[in-house]
Protein backbone atom coordinates (compact mmCIF):
# COMPACT_ATOMS: atom_id res chain seq x y z
CA UNK A 1 0.00 0.00 0.00
CA UNK A 2 2.95 2.31 0.65
CA UNK A 3 4.01 1.95 -2.99
CA UNK A 4 0.53 2.86 -4.23
CA UNK A 5 0.66 6.06 -2.17
CA UNK A 6 4.25 6.72 -3.29
CA UNK A 7 3.22 6.31 -6.93
CA UNK A 8 0.39 8.77 -6.43
CA UNK A 9 2.75 11.25 -4.82
CA UNK A 10 5.24 10.88 -7.68
CA UNK A 11 2.44 11.53 -10.16
CA UNK A 12 1.20 14.51 -8.19
CA UNK A 13 4.57 16.16 -7.69
CA UNK A 14 5.79 15.59 -11.24
CA UNK A 15 2.51 16.43 -13.02
CA UNK A 16 3.51 20.02 -13.89
CA UNK A 17 6.75 18.79 -15.49
CA UNK A 18 5.89 15.18 -16.24
CA UNK A 19 8.42 13.20 -18.20
CA UNK A 20 8.32 9.71 -19.64
CA UNK A 21 10.42 8.55 -16.68
CA UNK A 22 8.21 10.12 -14.04
CA UNK A 23 5.07 8.72 -15.64
CA UNK A 24 6.64 5.26 -15.87
CA UNK A 25 7.88 5.42 -12.27
CA UNK A 26 4.47 6.42 -10.99
CA UNK A 27 2.70 3.62 -12.88
CA UNK A 28 5.34 1.07 -11.86
CA UNK A 29 5.08 2.00 -8.19
CA UNK A 30 1.31 1.79 -8.22
CA UNK A 31 0.75 -1.28 -10.37
CA UNK A 32 3.76 -3.56 -9.93
CA UNK A 33 5.27 -2.60 -6.60
CA UNK A 34 1.94 -1.79 -4.95
CA UNK A 35 -1.20 -3.39 -6.36
CA UNK A 36 0.55 -6.61 -7.37
CA UNK A 37 2.08 -6.89 -3.91
CA UNK A 38 -1.33 -6.48 -2.31
CA UNK A 39 -2.77 -9.13 -4.65
CA UNK A 40 0.06 -11.56 -3.97
CA UNK A 41 -0.14 -11.04 -0.22
CA UNK A 42 -3.91 -11.24 -0.04
CA UNK A 43 -3.99 -14.32 -2.26
CA UNK A 44 -1.31 -16.05 -0.21
CA UNK A 45 -3.09 -15.30 3.04
CA UNK A 46 -6.35 -16.75 1.72
CA UNK A 47 -4.98 -19.69 -0.28
CA UNK A 48 -2.07 -20.95 1.82
CA UNK A 49 -2.97 -24.26 3.43
CA UNK A 50 -1.10 -23.13 6.53
CA UNK A 51 0.23 -19.71 7.43
CA UNK A 52 3.75 -19.14 6.12
CA UNK A 53 6.47 -18.64 8.69
CA UNK A 54 7.39 -15.13 9.68
CA UNK A 55 10.85 -15.64 8.13
CA UNK A 56 9.29 -16.75 4.85
CA UNK A 57 6.91 -13.81 4.79
CA UNK A 58 9.62 -11.28 5.60
CA UNK A 59 11.98 -12.87 3.08
CA UNK A 60 9.42 -12.82 0.30
CA UNK A 61 8.33 -9.27 1.10
CA UNK A 62 11.96 -8.16 1.31
CA UNK A 63 12.83 -9.72 -2.04
CA UNK A 64 9.74 -8.21 -3.67
CA UNK A 65 10.53 -4.73 -2.35
CA UNK A 66 14.27 -5.02 -3.03
CA UNK A 67 13.55 -6.23 -6.55
CA UNK A 68 11.12 -3.44 -7.28
CA UNK A 69 13.44 -0.84 -5.79
CA UNK A 70 16.32 -2.14 -7.86
CA UNK A 71 14.27 -2.14 -11.07
CA UNK A 72 13.02 1.36 -10.38
CA UNK A 73 16.50 2.70 -9.60
CA UNK A 74 18.04 0.85 -12.53
CA UNK A 75 15.58 2.26 -15.04
CA UNK A 76 15.76 5.81 -13.70
CA UNK A 77 19.58 5.73 -13.50
CA UNK A 78 19.94 3.83 -16.79
CA UNK A 79 21.79 0.95 -15.08
CA UNK A 80 20.72 -2.34 -16.63
CA UNK A 81 22.67 -4.30 -14.04
CA UNK A 82 20.37 -2.96 -11.33
CA UNK A 83 17.35 -3.84 -13.47
CA UNK A 84 18.71 -7.37 -13.89
CA UNK A 85 19.33 -7.78 -10.16
CA UNK A 86 15.82 -6.54 -9.47
CA UNK A 87 14.37 -8.94 -12.03
CA UNK A 88 16.14 -11.88 -10.42
CA UNK A 89 14.86 -10.88 -6.98
CA UNK A 90 11.32 -10.60 -8.34
CA UNK A 91 11.48 -14.05 -9.98
CA UNK A 92 12.67 -15.57 -6.70
CA UNK A 93 9.90 -13.78 -4.79
CA UNK A 94 7.29 -15.12 -7.25
CA UNK A 95 8.68 -18.62 -6.75
CA UNK A 96 8.32 -18.21 -3.00
CA UNK A 97 4.71 -17.06 -3.20
CA UNK A 98 3.86 -20.01 -5.44
CA UNK A 99 5.49 -22.33 -2.94
CA UNK A 100 3.26 -20.87 -0.24
CA UNK A 101 0.08 -21.91 -2.09
CA UNK A 102 1.32 -25.12 -3.75
CA UNK A 103 -0.92 -27.41 -1.69
CA UNK A 104 -3.86 -25.05 -1.50
CA UNK A 105 -7.35 -26.46 -1.19
CA UNK A 106 -8.85 -23.00 -1.55
CA UNK A 107 -11.48 -22.00 -4.08
CA UNK A 108 -10.41 -23.13 -7.56
CA UNK A 109 -11.39 -19.85 -9.23
CA UNK A 110 -9.38 -17.81 -6.74
CA UNK A 111 -6.40 -20.14 -7.12
CA UNK A 112 -6.55 -19.77 -10.92
CA UNK A 113 -6.74 -15.98 -10.58
CA UNK A 114 -3.73 -16.07 -8.28
CA UNK A 115 -1.76 -18.21 -10.74
CA UNK A 116 -2.78 -15.83 -13.54
CA UNK A 117 -1.45 -12.85 -11.55
CA UNK A 118 1.83 -14.68 -10.94
CA UNK A 119 2.04 -15.70 -14.62
CA UNK A 120 1.44 -12.15 -15.85
CA UNK A 121 4.06 -10.80 -13.47
CA UNK A 122 6.46 -13.63 -14.33
CA UNK A 123 6.09 -13.00 -18.07
CA UNK A 124 6.46 -9.25 -17.65
CA UNK A 125 9.86 -9.58 -15.97
CA UNK A 126 11.84 -10.83 -19.00
CA UNK A 127 9.93 -8.41 -21.23
CA UNK A 128 10.92 -5.57 -18.90
CA UNK A 129 14.55 -6.71 -18.89
CA UNK A 130 14.64 -6.69 -22.70
CA UNK A 131 12.92 -3.30 -22.89
CA UNK A 132 15.39 -1.79 -20.42
CA UNK A 133 18.23 -2.93 -22.68
CA UNK A 134 16.57 -1.58 -25.82
CA UNK A 135 15.80 1.75 -24.15
CA UNK A 136 19.25 1.99 -22.57
CA UNK A 137 21.17 0.81 -25.61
Amino acid sequence: MVCVIAGGLVAGFTAPVATESSSWASAYLVLVAGVAQVGLGLGSSILAPRPPSRVSTIGTLGLWNLGNGSVLAGVLLDRTTLVDIGGIALVIALGLVLRTVRRSTGPALLLRAYWLLVAVLGLSIPIGLVLSRIRGG
